[in-house]
């Protein structure tokens, strides 16, 4: 191979495609798309958050008391007071009625002042309630499964304190005897333990995760459909008087390699704008010693070689499939098959997540086409140890040899063949006398 000629294929397919519109939106798209997703929610929630009227008619006469009440009621162990972050998207009107002697007629009224709309909806709490029976619950709209937590949680919350005094026990010590433990993680490390925030980690590892996932779906497809463009409109029978087919191979994997990675530093500068100012904000409200995750020069290194690698392997096999085949059709419906080994590594992401160096772990992400996202998980999480990281890379190397050899051979003559679908034997002949 001539590394001039490859380096000249690869700078046309590298500006080529920058300098196409489809680049840039397809570019912007996706963190646009992130910034809406991250903040548009945030700014509904505080425009939208509503109140709802409930009226409360309670026949034991102790419930409403305690659910109007300032105090802090217990809560169980593990779920925050009063709906949690809930709370930010309704408040309850808590509005107490007394039982009056004729139950359905009130009942019948309460009904009409629902669909009046004078209130948005009426509990009614009998006898059997302290006994753990459910508590009627009446609105014209059932599915507000957020403000029903609230109202749920406030119930609970009041229900228990009423059994508790009933048992001649004190609710708010109780409360405090029963509240939930939390923990305190640091991370263990050769230069010594630190505090750190086991959220931001996953959330840190997921994002790059599903980054390179994107990154390598996409630009494994557009190297697929740049070999049908070319095959179809008849310019590679030109090209190829002048470049060997393995030299066109190679330079278009680099140039749209380089391509992908400009395209993934733009995301990911992007996305450290767009969170540089939750980022601060979490850490002027974590607790002294407590320190967020961090990009470390070993974590990014062997990021960008996960990357290389992974988007050669893939785009390889695309090009292949390109080649082999006559039209976006026929190329697609084999291509569906090779999303199996972009989907089997997000069945793995939890067990992955919740313990990268298990068994499991360690085996799946020694598989070369499992590789590129499994390792970048566990390295994003905990560095694996060398010797993985290198075993890894070195069946990837051997894996992407074999990939290109065989890609080689099927591009040299497919990309010459019209008119007429392949067969697999066909294609094991053309990879055995090319």
């Amino acid at each position: 191979m001539r590394p001039d000629t490859i380096a000249v294929v690869a700078k046309r397919e590298y500006l080529l495609r920058i300098k196409s519109k489809g680049f840039w939106i397809g570019t912007l798209v996706l963190p646009l798309f992130a910034a809406a997703v991250t903040l548009l929610p945030a700014v509904f929630l505080a425009k939208s958050r509503s109140t709802h009227r409930v009226v409360v008619v309670d026949e034991t006469g102790q419930v409403t008391p305690e659910l109007t009440t300032l105090r802090p009621a217990p809560v169980r162990p593990g779920k925050k007071q009063g709906g949690g972050d809930f709370d930010r998207i309704a408040s309850l009107d808590i509005q107490p009625a007394p039982p009056e002697r004729d139950p359905q007629a009130q009942r019948a009224a309460l009904d009409r002042r629902v669909l009046d709309k004078e209130i948005d909806s009426w509990v009614w709490i009998d006898q059997d309630a302290l006994k753990g029976e459910p508590i009627e619950y009446h609105a014209r709209n059932v599915s507000n499964m957020f403000t029903q937590e609230i109202l749920r949680d406030r119930l609970s919350d009041a229900v228990r304190r009423v059994r508790l005094e009933q048992a001649g026990l004190d609710p708010d010590r109780i409360g405090e005897m029963t509240r939930s433990v939390s923990l305190e993680t640091l991370r263990v490390s050769e230069e010594g333990s630190r505090a750190e925030e086991g959220e931001g980690g996953m959330i840190f590892a997921f994002v790059l995760f599903m980054t390179l996932y994107v990154t390598l779906m996409v630009w494994g497809q557009q190297v697929m459909n740049g070999v049908l463009e070319e095959k179809s409109s008849r310019v590679i029978e030109v090209v190829i008087s002048s470049v060997k087919p393995i030299e066109l191979l190679v330079g278009k994997l680099v140039g749209i390699c380089l391509l992908g990675l400009t395209q993934f530093a733009i995301w990911l500068t992007t996305t450290g704008v767009l969170t540089a100012p939750g980022l601060l904000a979490a850490t002027a409200m974590a607790p002294a010693g407590v320190n967020l995750p961090t990009l470390t020069p070993a974590m990014a290194v062997n990021l960008a070689i996960l990357y290389v690698l992974g988007f050669f392997a893939f785009a390889t096999l695309y090009a292949t499939i390109g080649a082999a085949f006559n039209n976006l059709q026929e190329a697609q419906q084999v291509a569906g098959s090779a999303i199996f080994f972009f989907i089997a590594p997000v069945f793995f992401l939890w067990p992955v997540m919740n313990d990268p160096n298990s068994t499991l772990a360690v085996v799946l992400s020694l598989i070369p086409l499992f590789t590129p996202l499994l390792m970048t998980l566990r390295v994003a999480l905990e560095m694996p140890p060398l010797w993985q990281l290198l075993l890894s890379y070195v069946l990837m190397l051997a894996f992407l040899s074999a990939m290109l050899w065989a890609a080689a051979r099927i591009y040299r003559i497919g990309i010459l063949m019209y008119g007429k679908k392949p067969t697999l034997q066909e294609l094991w002949k053309w990879m055995r006398y090319a």
